[in-house]
């Protein structure tokens, strides 16, 4: 037993619902598992959520909000979300949008987006909220026209116009819809979001709530667009409502009450918009929106946040977990609130490398005693989101659990792994205006192909959970036929380089070695080279820097295994991943085929045996 498996206690009976698993081996090889605790009844649409809370807390807060740390926050009850909403509702109905002409919401997380996203589910109008980055990063609003030339929206919203004035500009041919804004001034032909929430409710409101049904189309959310256009996701009622249900059945201690939670994940993806928004929502918890996010001159703001609301449930990607050690080890007293606070920490967007699973449990020990719990769940924007949930504590990193009540998953081997697929009520009946997209997103038995590959913890004790093996498309075989998991390496070798990385991109298809493109984690190499004000370029070629990197290198070699779990060299690019380019998403998660695609004359230096600028590993 380690030190920290010692100091685990199991508290999870009280939080989580105990795993029992059905598992079916088939002819042809594949093993389908599915809980044996059925589905339990659910809503019928999202608004139901909110009727419910508006009736029985409705003095409760809901939604807050603030923009700086220095400000109070703004906060939204129960009662007055629901006034809000049914009046936006009927502007939106008396704009005459329909499930043909959905609502687009191209900003941040606000009350505003969430006030006018669920009044547009609450007459059967889907609402897409696109990521901010294909309209504020972008250069070229290329995947933002496409999105909304495939929508055909009624209305767009964005939080201020001057801002986002370049690609309202772009898009305005594409579209006849009315620009909705929080500061519509400077733009013409815009309106206030002020004036929608003024409407008068109409008894129409009413009506097309009550046509709104399980299969009624809630929102659309777009896919990363990696291999080209985004898709559009439909997501319904159902998929949504099946999910909570599902969740709250994993997830016992819900029905408790109190839920709190402080988050930034953004809603323009499925596990900020319907994992943890809909968690808060279906439950009548509050939802404090967190303005800052796991970012350079951003996070300090998550953190005055923290400071002020500890959440019941923490949840962040790896990068955020990374960045939040860095700052509890240099402040006691958040530290302190924090994992006293603190039910458990839920990982998701990425595998959490095992280096921050053991820093996260050193420091809980040391803080209060014993190591907080640490889960995680599986899924995608097609299965909304939530396919397996890890209720219980497991040993290490990785472990996304069994499926979830009314949700059959099926095992298929390939290549030496076992492709994942997934079928039950929480998948989506396909891709808006795409049908044949549809009919091969889908096997024979209605099972959709998610792309991922699993492992069994243990082959014969399935309620031990599952182990994320990387994307089947993403591995790659090195010339003397050994293939390489790029998932696992990628997570290896992100923390056998920590501090000094952000992320890696694992190259070496067709060769007889891997070799890694590193994005380095700048503020830990400045302060590795104590070059605070130095250019970007003359911090990563510093000798420190590059032994730092070999070091990891050799660490990661040390580990054992063949020539396909290690990399025999590695270069540091000092160019950010691109969002036009399809290399990153919102939530900090490298697309590997995007970036060996898009860094092509970078990749040429990596296998130039004669360069300079790669880093090669000691002997």
């Amino acid at each position: 037993m380690t030190a920290a498996a010692a100091h685990r206690r199991d508290d999870t009976r009280a939080l989580f619902a105990t795993p029992d698993i059905i598992t079916e081996r088939k002819p042809d090889g594949s093993i389908w598992l599915k809980s044996a605790v059925p589905l339990q009844s659910h809503a019928r649409c999202a608004g139901d959520w909110l009727e419910h809370w508006a009736r029985e807390t409705p003095d409760a807060v809901f939604l807050a909000e603030r923009a700086s740390a220095d400000v109070p926050w703004t906060r939204l009850t129960y009662r007055d979300t629901l006034q809000k909403v049914r009046a936006a509702a009927s502007w939106i109905l008396a704009q005459g949008m329909t499930a043909e002409r959905p609502l687009a919401i191209l900003s941040d997380n606000s009350i505003d987006h969430a006030v006018f996203m669920l009044a547009a589910m609450h007459v059967g109008v889907p609402a897409a909220s696109i990521s901010p980055a294909y309209s504020l990063v972008s250069k070229d609003f290329d995947k933002l026209k496409g999105m909304i030339a495939l929508l055909d929206p009624g209305a767009i919203y964005v939080s201020n116009t001057t801002p986002f004035a370049p690609a309202l500009d772009a898009i305005a041919p594409l579209h006849s819809a009315m620009i909705v804004a929080g500061d519509a001034s400077g733009f013409s032909g815009a309106i206030s979001f002020a004036d929608v929430t003024a409407t008068p409710d109409s008894d129409a409101v009413e009506r097309a709530f009550a046509r709104v049904t399980l299969d009624t189309v809630a929102k659309l959310l777009f896919t990363s667009g990696s291999t080209g256009m985004p898709k559009a996701v439909i997501n319904t009622q159902r998929m949504m409502t099946s999910n909570q249900a599902a969740k709250a059945q994993v997830w016992p201690f819900l029905d408790d009450g109190g839920l709190t939670i402080l988050d930034w994940l953004p809603w323009s993806h499925t596990f900020g918009a319907n994992h943890n928004f809909n968690c808060v929502l279906r439950n009548g918890g509050a939802l404090y929106i967190d303005g800052g996010k796991p970012a350079p001159g951003l996070f300090a703001l998550s953190l005055a946040n923290l400071r002020d609301v500890i959440p019941t449930i923490y949840f962040n990607v790896p990068r955020g977990y990374d960045m939040l050690i860095t700052a509890m080890r240099a402040d006691n007293d958040l530290r302190r609130r924090f994992f006293s606070g603190v039910k458990f920490m839920f990982y998701a967007g990425a595998a959490l490398p095992q280096n921050l699973w053991d820093a996260l449990e050193e420091i809980s020990i040391a803080t209060v005693g014993h190591a907080v719990p640490m889960v995680s769940a599986w899924g995608s924007t097609e299965t909304a989101p939530l396919a397996t949930d890890c209720h219980f504590q497991a040993q290490r990193s990785g472990n996304i659990g069994v499926p979830v009540p009314g949700t059959d998953i099926k095992l298929v081997p390939s290549g030496g792994k076992y492709e994942v697929r997934v079928r039950g009520p929480n998948v989506t009946p396909g891709y808006w205006k795409a049908p044949e997209q549809t009919v091969k997103a889908f096997d024979s038995d209605g099972f959709y192909l998610m792309g991922d590959a699993m492992a069994f913890a243990d082959p014969l004790r399935p309620e031990l959970g599952l182990f994320f093996d990387g994307r089947v498309a993403e591995d790659f075989k090195l010339s003397s036929g050994t293939w390489v998991n790029v998932g696992a390496l990628r997570i290896a070798g992100i923390a056998a380089l920590a501090p000094l990385v952000q992320d890696i991109v694992v190259a070496g298809h067709d060769t007889n070695e891997v070799r890694f493109l590193v994005f380095p984690n700048i503020a830990a190499c400045r302060a590795l080279a104590q070059m605070p004000d130095a250019d970007v370029a003359d911090v990563l070629n510093s000798r420190v820097v590059r032994d730092g990197i070999a070091q990891g290198l050799a660490r990661l070699k040390a580990n054992g295994g063949g020539s396909s779990t290690h990399a025999t060299r590695a270069l540091l690019m000092a160019e950010l991943p691109s969002v036009d380019g399809g290399e990153i998403t919102d939530k900090g998660y490298i697309n590997q085929r995007a970036v060996l695609s898009r860094r092509a004359d970078q990749l040429a230096k990596l296998n130039d045996d004669t360069s300079g600028d790669w880093i090669g590993c000691p002997a």
